[in-house]
């Protein structure tokens, strides 16, 4: 499975195949693992052995410390991604915006409320198809102007599902 690895302003692109990873094209053995009763994780890459304290900062958010340096890293998989580019991002930047189903399939949870302010990377609304559950994010912040949908509807594809409202002033 591919996924999108963002640190700093770095972002790696990683393939995972059973012990084998490639990372922007350059094949690794790799092993990650927990430490039990500790937050740190054991990473054998190749011939290294590195011990990283991880903390999971929300659904693909971590902050990874090692060599006593903190990272915010951001990981997101290849679906996902997909998923994201065809919702448009759902807060528009400067003005009015709507976010769209992506997908046809059922609200489980809808995170946000009509006058709430949202911020970048907040969850609105948790959608499931094809028995997965996929959390379409904000990406910048906003104010939701309305919901169009509740918990257990059923949606379609390109439905609108929250309506942003033009910034004032």
């Amino acid at each position: 499975m591919k996924y999108f690895v963002t640190v700093g302003s770095r972002e790696l692109v990683i393939d995972v195949e059973g012990a084998s990873v490639t990372v922007d094209g350059v094949r690794h053995e790799a092993h990650l693992g927990p430490i039990p009763g500790t937050p740190l994780r054991h990473l054998l890459l190749d011939d290294h052995s590195l011990t990283l304290a991880m903390d999971r900062q929300g659904i693909g958010e971590w902050e990874i410390a090692w060599r006593g340096t903190r990272h915010a890293a951001s990981v997101i998989d290849e679906r996902t991604r997909h998923i994201r580019s065809l919702t448009g991002g759902g807060v528009v930047r400067g003005g009015a915006g709507i976010l769209k189903s992506p997908m046809p399939g059922l609200v489980v949870r809808v995170l946000v409320s009509a006058g709430q302010a949202v911020q970048a990377g907040q969850g609105l609304v948790v959608l499931e198809a094809m028995k997965m559950e996929n959390e379409l994010r904000a990406q910048a912040g906003g104010v939701v102007a309305a919901v169009q949908i509740q918990a257990g509807q059923a949606v379609e594809k390109g439905q609108v599902l929250i309506e942003f409202a033009a910034p004032s002033g």
